[in-house]
C-alpha cells in the first residue's frame, strides 16, 4: 500500500458543498473524490505545459501538415451507418 498523507486545505463553504455533493452523487468519499479532482487537474496542467513546450515556435501550416502526414497514413474504412452525424443534431 503506498505511503499517504495527510494534507488540510481551506475551501469556500460553497465550494464544499459542491465537493461533498459531488462526492455524494459519484457514490464516493470526499478524499476519494478529491484524490481524483486533484490528480485529474495536475494531468491537465502537465499535459498544456507539455504541449505547449511542444509546440513552441512551431507554424500553425507546420503542425497542420504534419496533422495532414499522419491522417493519410490511417487505413480507409467503410463508416458504419451508426458513426455518422445523419439525422443528429450535432
Amino acid at each position: 500500500m503506498p505511503k499517504t498523507n495527510i494534507m488540510t486545505i481551506r475551501v469556500p463553504e460553497e465550494l464544499k458543498e459542491q465537493i461533498e455533493n459531488t462526492a455524494l452523487l459519484q457514490g464516493v468519499s470526499i478524499n476519494q473524490f478529491a484524490v481524483y479532482a486533484f490528480t485529474k487537474e495536475l494531468s491537465e496542467l502537465e499535459n498544456s505545459h507539455y504541449f505547449k513546450k511542444y509546440l513552441h515556435g512551431k507554424k500553425k501550416t507546420d503542425i497542420l501538415k504534419g496533422f495532414d502526414e499522419v491522417m493519410q497514413k490511417v487505413q480507409k474504412r467503410e463508416i458504419e451507418s451508426w458513426d455518422t452525424l445523419e439525422g443528429s443534431n450535432a
